[in-house]
């Protein structure tokens, strides 16, 4: 376990690699297992994400703050995040765990990550754990349209379709790529009412949804605005990037639809 390239990854090194280990054990692993700087890094990460959305968003009043906060600090945020750090390669788990697939598990990524940074706080301070979560989160909030409040694009579109009376999406998983400590899932987003048949991926199920819904709500929108033509809409596909909403230019938007990755075809 090359725990130097982890570090790397956080822009931090350790001098109690001590904490750094505990950080990676889950408690199936031993006695010694992270949960309790998980309580610990869980309060900073709320704290500094607070102070961050204070400074940036001083139209917001007190409940929209909370509502981002809670959208920005959540598992599956958490998740995308471990998930760039390719946290689970690091992880310390029993063998039950591991067998199960705990490496791939959201809660697992995401409360290491949690003690992670309650391990920082310990081993340097308060600044040094201000300064990996801001690393994090200054780059995500240039994306993210507060007028939405980071609300995960599953929601905005179950929002807009509700909003047209619309009947709710349904998801299916149907395809995965790559080997089992790196696997990638294709999901399928329909919307049978407009037509709307979109394709997304990511590291999990609930990412890959993440990313059909996202590429669904686009699709929707433009079937809304447009003539009823009685054609059914392409199908498209995204890769999410993290599960919160985010604010794409216009050339950006156009070039979502093309699978990032060459060879790769909806099903």
């Amino acid at each position: 376990m090359n725990l130097q390239l982890l570090q790397t990854r956080l822009a931090y090194t350790f001098r109690d690699t001590g904490l750094l280990q505990q950080a990676l054990t889950h408690r199936s692993h031993s006695a010694l297992h992270n949960e309790r700087l998980e309580f610990l890094g869980d309060s900073i990460l709320n704290c500094v994400v607070a102070s961050i959305l204070y400074e940036r968003y001083a139209s917001l009043d007190e409940g929209d703050l909370s509502r981002l906060r809670a959208n920005l600090v959540k598992q599956q945020s958490l998740f995308e995040i471990a998930q760039k750090l390719e946290l689970s390669q690091f992880l310390r788990l029993g063998e039950g765990e591991l067998k199960s697939g705990g490496f791939r598990r959201p809660s697992i990524l995401a409360d290491t990550l949690e003690a992670l940074l309650g391990a920082i706080f310990l081993d340097t301070g308060f600044e040094a754990a201000r300064s990996v979560i801001r690393a994090f989160y200054i780059p995500l909030l240039d994306t993210v349209d507060p007028a939405t409040l980071g609300k995960d694009a599953k929601t905005l579109l179950q929002e807009f379709l509700q909003s047209k009376k619309i009947p709710l999406p349904t998801y299916n998983v149907v395809a995965t790529h790559g080997a089992a400590h790196s696997q990638e899932f294709e999901v399928e987003c329909l919307v049978p009412k407009l037509g709307v048949q979109v394709f997304g991926r990511g590291g999990s199920r609930r990412a890959g949804e993440q990313a059909a819904a996202r590429l669904a709500l686009e699709t929707a929108q433009a079937a809304m605005t447009r003539p009823s033509s009685g054609r059914k809409a392409k199908p498209r596909t995204a890769q999410l990037k993290l599960g919160i909403a985010t604010v794409q230019s216009e050339g950006t938007a156009q070039n979502a639809g093309a699978p990032e990755q060459p060879g790769t075809t909806p099903v």
